[in-house]
């Protein structure tokens, strides 16, 4: 019987322009230099969304490619689409990718949280596996020219005083 070839890995990347920003301990995406913080980059940046393990939401999984229990497999939006509808049904099969520390990673979906927050997570470049920061908010009063998927995950405010003032 042949054996299907396991499909090149693929994790869901969304380019936008910008600048990340640190200020506080906490890193922002922003279409702007915000003036009170410290520039970490800006330009073309590459963000992927790590969905948390359950019961240690410190750890996060950038997911590339999800092997179903019964042998298939599917990678960027396809496999992104599957884990947010139908991951439920499927609780035995595996997701991998890379953890919020780069570290290559295998785990079954039934060990992942889906109800928690999403990370944010920033890369420099398409091919690089440990992000450069994890994003706190969005600072931007119009959201208009960044991707649905991050305006879904990432809270957005229109300054750092309104990101101080949130609680």
């Amino acid at each position: 019987m042949p054996v299907n070839p396991i499909p090149q890995r693929e994790p869901v990347n969304e380019l936008v322009t910008g600048t990340v920003s640190r200020f506080d301990r906490s890193f922002f995406l922003s279409s702007k230099l915000l003036p009170q913080a410290d520039l970490i980059f800006q330009g073309e940046i590459v963000l992927r969304y790590g969905i948390p393990y359950l019961y240690k939401p410190q750890w996060s999984i950038v997911p590339d490619l999800v092997v179903l229990d019964y042998g298939d497999t599917m990678k960027g939006e396809l496999a992104w689409d599957f884990l947010m509808t139908s991951s439920h049904l499927y609780p035995r099969s595996d997701v991998l990718g890379y953890r919020n520390d780069g570290a290559d990673e295998m785990v079954p979906l039934k060990q992942l949280d889906f109800d928690s927050p999403y990370d944010v997570f920033v890369y420099r470049a398409l091919l690089d596996r440990e992000p450069v920061a994890r994003l706190s908010a969005l600072i931007e009063s119009e959201g208009d020219a960044f991707p649905e998927r991050l305006l879904r995950h990432l809270p957005r405010f229109s300054g750092l005083d309104d990101w101080q003032s949130r609680g």
